[in-house]
C-alpha cells in the first residue's frame, strides 16, 4: 500500500476513484506555422469544428449546473462561438499561422480589448482565455483544462485549483480534494472547508496516481493511501455514520463547564449569511465586504453598498455582525484602488493602508455601513484590516465615530499589532485575529506556497504566542476588550480548544465547521483547554504542538476529526 503525506485541511475519511485534473494547456510555440499539406481552408474548418465542440460540451454542462457555476459555463460557451474571436484567428491562419497559434494570439488580443472596455465586458476577458485553452486542447486531442466532467463521483487530484475552477465544482460528484501544491491557507483549502469536502494539500507525488485508482483520503491526518485495506474501509464507513451527527450545531458554543465561546460564521454576502444562520451560527465574526468591489473597474456607490450590507444584517436580527472594511491589495487587486506594479504586494498598500493613497473610499464605505445599520436590527461592529500601530487604530476609530458607528475594532494580522495590543486596544472596542495573514507574516512564509506549508500553519508556537500576547494586551490597564479569531484556525476543532484556553472570546469560521467545533468544545472544561494551550505553547514545533494536543483529545479520533 503506497502512502502520500500532505497537510490535512478539511476532515473526512473517504474511499473513491481518482480523477486527475488535466494539466494546463501549454502555449503553442511563437511563430508556429501550418503543417505541410494542410491548407488554410482546412485549418479554418478544423478550428470552427473544435470551437463548436467546445461550445456544445460547455452548454451541456451548463444545462445540468445551477447558480454561479451555470452562469460561468453559459458565458464561456457563448465565447466559444464568438465571431470576433474566430474571425481574428482565421485571418492569422490565412497568413500562414497554425490553428493553435492563431486562436492563442486572437484570444490574447480579444481579451485585452474586452478588459480595456471595462465594466461587464472586462469580466468576459477571462472567459476568452479559458475558451482559447479549451479550443487548443480540442485541436490537440488532449483533455480540456478545468475540473473533469463525470457522471460518477470521484476524488479530484490536482496541482492546485484556481478560483475559476471552483465555479464548476459539484460537491455531489467530487468526494474529496487532494493537491500536490498549495498550503493550509490556500484558496483550495478554504474552498474545501466551505463546501465541507475532505481535503489534503501539499501532498508531494500524488500527481503520479493513475486515473481510476482507488484511494483512501484522511482529511484530518493529511494522508492519501493507494489500494486501501480493511482498516481504511472500516474508517470510511465509520466516518459516513459519524458525519451525520456532526451535521447540526445547536447554536450554543460552550465548554463542558459552561464557559461561553460564541461560534460565529465567516461570510461573503447575503447568500452565505442566510446559509450560516440556517446552520446555527450565533452571529457573523467576519463579513468580507470585498464582494461588492471585486471584478469592478469603478467603486460601487454608497447606495449599492448599503443595500448589500443590509441583506447580510437582516439574516441576523439582534445578533452581532462584524464587518471587515475593504481588504484590497495583495491577492485581491482593484484597478481603482491598488497599484498592480508593487514589487511585494503582500507587504504593500493593502487593507486599511489604501486609505493613505486613495482617500475617500473608506469613508464612503463607512457611510454605507452606517446607513445599512440604521435600518437593521443587527448589532453591527466594524473592523479595519492590516492595522499595524495604535495611531492607525485611533484614526480608524475616529472615522467610525464620524460616520456614527459605535463599535470600531481592528484586525490583528501584523505581528506589531499583537506585540503592542495593549496600546492598540486603548483606541478601539475589540480585536479579531486574522490567523491566516498573522501566520504568513510571523513566519515570513507566503500562504499560497506548497513548499512552505510546514511553516504556514497556525499551530506554530510563535503564532500561538502572538495570540496569547494579544489576549494579554486586551486585559492590561483595565481594557478587557473582546478578542476573537476569524482566521481559518478557528475551524480546526483541536486548535479551537487551544484558542479558547488562550483566552479568545469568540471563534468565527466557515459555517460548515460550526458543528464539529461545537461538539469538541463541549468535551473539555475551560481549565482543560487552558492546560492544552500551555502544552501547545511549550512545544518545539508546530507538528509536535498539534500532535501533543490531539493526543489529549481522543474525541477527535472517534469522530474522524
Amino acid at each position: 500500500m503506497q502512502n502520500f503525506q500532505g497537510v490535512g485541511v478539511s476532515p473526512g475519511r473517504i474511499i473513491g476513484s481518482v480523477r486527475q485534473m488535466p494539466k494546463p494547456v501549454s502555449e503553442p510555440p511563437s511563430g508556429e506555422r501550418l503543417a505541410a499539406g494542410v491548407s488554410p481552408e482546412d485549418a479554418v474548418a478544423g478550428l470552427k469544428a473544435a470551437a463548436q465542440s467546445v461550445h456544445d460540451e460547455l452548454k451541456s454542462r451548463a444545462d445540468t449546473a445551477s447558480g454561479d457555476g451555470k452562469a460561468v459555463l453559459e458565458a464561456t460557451a457563448l465565447m466559444a462561438k464568438d465571431t470576433m474571436l474566430l474571425k481574428s484567428a482565421a485571418k492569422l491562419i490565412n497568413a500562414g499561422s497554425s490553428a493553435e497559434r492563431a486562436i492563442w494570439e486572437a484570444g490574447a488580443s480579444v481579451s485585452e480589448m474586452l478588459h480595456n472596455l471595462g465594466g461587464y465586458m472586462a469580466e468576459r476577458a477571462t472567459d476568452v482565455l479559458d475558451v482559447r485553452a479549451r479550443i487548443v486542447a480540442e485541436l490537440r486531442g488532449v483533455p480540456a483544462p478545468g475540473i473533469p466532467s463525470s457522471e460518477t463521483p470521484f476524488i479530484l487530484v490536482a496541482e492546485d485549483l484556481a478560483p475559476a475552477d471552483t465555479a464548476t465544482l459539484n460537491p455531489a460528484v467530487v468526494l474529496a480534494l487532494v493537491t500536490s501544491g498549495g498550503g493550509p491557507q490556500s484558496h483550495t483549502a478554504i474552498i474545501a472547508r466551505s463546501l465541507g469536502l475532505p481535503a489534503v494539500v501539499a501532498a508531494h507525488g500524488v500527481d503520479s496516481i493513475a486515473d481510476g485508482s482507488e484511494v483512501y483520503v484522511d482529511g484530518a491526518a493529511g494522508s492519501v493511501a493507494l489500494e486501501p485495506g480493511e482498516e481504511q474501509r472500516a474508517a470510511a464507513t465509520a466516518w459516513a455514520e459519524t458525519s451525520a451527527t456532526l451535521a447540526e450545531f445547536d447554536g450554543n458554543g460552550t465548554t463542558a463547564d459552561g464557559h461561553l465561546v460564541p461560534l460565529l460564521a465567516n461570510v461573503g454576502g447575503a447568500k452565505d449569511a442566510v446559509a450560516a444562520a440556517g446552520l446555527g451560527a450565533q452571529g457573523v465574526g467576519l463579513f468580507r465586504t470585498e464582494f461588492c468591489f471585486l471584478e469592478r473597474d469603478t467603486e460601487p456607490s454608497v447606495d449599492e453598498q448599503a443595500a448589500a450590507y443590509k441583506a447580510v444584517f437582516d439574516a441576523f436580527p439582534g445578533k452581532k455582525v462584524v464587518l471587515r472594511t475593504l481588504d484590497a491589495g495583495a491577492d485581491k487587486p482593484l484597478p481603482f484602488l491598488t497599484d498592480a506594479t508593487e514589487p511585494n504586494p503582500a507587504l504593500g498598500v493593502r487593507g486599511y493602508r489604501t486609505d493613505f493613497t486613495t482617500p475617500g473610499v473608506l469613508e464612503r464605505q463607512l457611510e454605507a455601513i452606517a446607513r445599512a445599520a440604521s435600518g437593521s436590527e443587527a448589532d453591527v461592529w466594524v473592523m479595519a484590516p492590516m492595522i499595524s500601530t495604535a495611531a492607525e487604530a485611533g484614526r480608524f476609530a475616529s472615522l467610525c465615530a464620524a460616520a456614527g458607528l459605535q463599535t470600531p475594532g481592528v484586525m490583528v494580522e501584523v505581528p506589531s499589532a499583537a506585540l503592542t495590543a495593549a496600546t492598540v486596544l486603548r483606541e478601539v472596542g475589540f480585536a479579531s485575529l486574522g490567523t491566516n495573514d498573522l501566520t504568513q507574516y510571523a513566519m515570513a512564509a507566503d500562504r499560497q506556497l506548497g513548499p512552505l506549508a510546514e511553516l504556514n500553519t497556525p499551530w506554530q508556537p510563535a503564532v500561538l504566542r502572538l495570540v496569547q500576547l494579544t489576549v494579554e494586551g486586551s486585559a492590561q490597564e483595565g481594557n478587557n476588550k473582546p478578542v476573537g479569531v476569524c482566521g481559518e484556525a478557528a475551524a480546526d476543532p483541536a486548535l479551537a480548544v487551544v484558542l479558547t484556553g488562550l483566552g479568545v472570546t469568540t471563534l468565527s469560521m466557515t459555517a460548515r465547521s460550526l458543528a464539529a467545533v461545537g461538539t469538541v468544545l463541549k468535551t473539555v472544561t475551560l481549565e482543560q483547554a487552558q492546560e492544552l494551550a500551555r502544552l501547545a505553547l511549550s512545544a518545539p514545533s508546530a507538528t509536535e504542538a498539534r500532535d501533543w494536543v490531539r493526543a489529549k483529545l481522543p474525541v477527535l479520533e472517534e469522530l474522524g476529526l
